[in-house]
């Protein structure tokens, strides 16, 4: 079975290639303000996205206060107080679900931990997001499985390792005798984790070989600034969704809107997939080489073996969670669960063991200080 042939089923509406689930990633972008909430979805609906996405935010399930300044498209910022700025109630979520659903929009939003996790259960969505970062968050990925949602998995700054183990894990709430079931509910997007990401590290021919080895369709999260190449020879080459960043105003102060879509150009995207979804890969790919040039073309397809992309692999291991102090914790003492959390590392700490290992260490004697935010290693414990 090709990728052409996977399914991503959601609520009984099947996206695939030649219908794939368009997604305006709108993140954290309104900034709290319900009314600049209501003109996004309005403005993504009106551009042509099926599902618009968002993100539910606690500083302390992603980042410690130590992480200090990371830089981003606007600047560099301390990350752990920004995100704090962006804690919201509950019932924002609820609203601005409910005002989604009723544009007929599909409502997604992505988990940053347990908390925010349970948060989104209680809402009852119709299917779930965990981000790049968090691919390899195991006790997260395990809290989802129990769900038996549609789950779409980002895949940035990962290897083939990592993605197997994430797709195994989510695996386990379907039956053995109902493989077909976890076929069509998890959908991996392949993705590169960089803001922007450069079009020519997309590697899009890794999209069929990734859906042959994992058994599962295979969309693209793009964070490159064109609004055509990518997601539309993406879906020429066969994937089922495409998420892209929306915003009002590349001006606004959203965290991602420096790299986000306008809605102008996200129409343009809209209409540019669509055309591909209809043309199929040969056309498709004819299109782009005559008006952009086979060259440029070819290295957006690239040579579709998965691995970190240049633009990403410095993020390795400080994107992606490990196991971190929350205090200073002295030699001789003995860890407990609240000493520690799995967290994404960023640039000035140093990375702690994979998050499969956070029951594991419980009860260790610290063999030397760790300080507070900095990764716990096997040499400390």
């Amino acid at each position: 079975m090709n990728n052409s042939e996977k399914i991503l089923t959601v609520e009984k509406e099947d996206f695939t290639p030649q219908n794939p689930l368009i997604i305006a990633e709108l993140g954290t972008s309104h900034n709290g303000d319900m009314q600049k909430a209501v003109e996004m979805i309005d403005a993504a609906c009106e551009a042509g996205a099926r599902c618009v996405k968002f993100q539910i935010v606690y500083a302390g399930e992603i980042l410690h206060p130590n992480t200090g300044e990371v830089p981003l498209p606007g600047g560099s910022i301390k990350l752990y107080d920004r995100f704090k700025a962006l804690e919201l109630e509950s019932e924002f979520y609820q609203k601005i679900k409910e005002y989604s659903e009723s544009k007929g929009l599909l409502f997604l939003c992505t988990p940053f931990g347990l908390k925010s996790a349970s948060i989104l259960r209680g809402m009852k969505p119709k299917m779930v997001k965990i981000a790049s970062p968090e691919l390899n968050f195991t006790g997260l990925l395990e809290e989802i499985t129990g769900w038996g949602l549609p789950v779409l998995l980002s895949s940035g700054v990962s290897r083939l390792s990592d993605i197997e183990t994430a797709i195994n894990i989510l695996k386990k709430n379907f039956s053995a005798n109902h493989t077909s079931e976890y076929e069509r509910k998890i959908c991996l997007l392949h993705c590169v984790t960089a803001y922007p990401a450069p079009e020519t590290d997309y590697n899009l021919r890794v999209i069929a070989n990734l859906s042959s080895i994992f058994g599962v369709p295979v969309g693209v999260s793009d964070h490159s600034l064109d609004p055509q190449l990518v997601p539309a020879l993406a879906v020429g080459i066969g994937a089922a969704a495409i998420e892209k960043h929306f915003c009002l105003s590349r001006s606004d102060p959203g965290l991602d809107d420096p790299i986000a879509l306008e809605p102008e150009d996200f129409s343009k995207m809209v209409k540019a997939v669509k055309l591909a979804a209809k043309d199929g890969h040969e056309k498709t790919i004819e299109r782009y080489s005559n008006e952009r040039g086979a060259k440029l073309v070819e290295r957006i397809l690239g040579n579709g073996v998965k691995e970190l992309a240049s633009s990403e692999r410095e993020n390795y291991t400080r994107t992606n969670r490990s196991i971190h102090a929350l205090r200073d914790i002295k030699a001789g003492e003995i860890l407990k669960k609240s000493d520690y959390a799995v967290l994404r590392t960023e640039k000035i700490l140093r990375p702690g063991l994979e998050p499969c290992y956070e029951n594991a260490i419980e009860g260790r004697t610290a063999k030397n200080l760790i300080p507070a935010g900095e990764g716990i290693r096997f040499e400390d414990i």
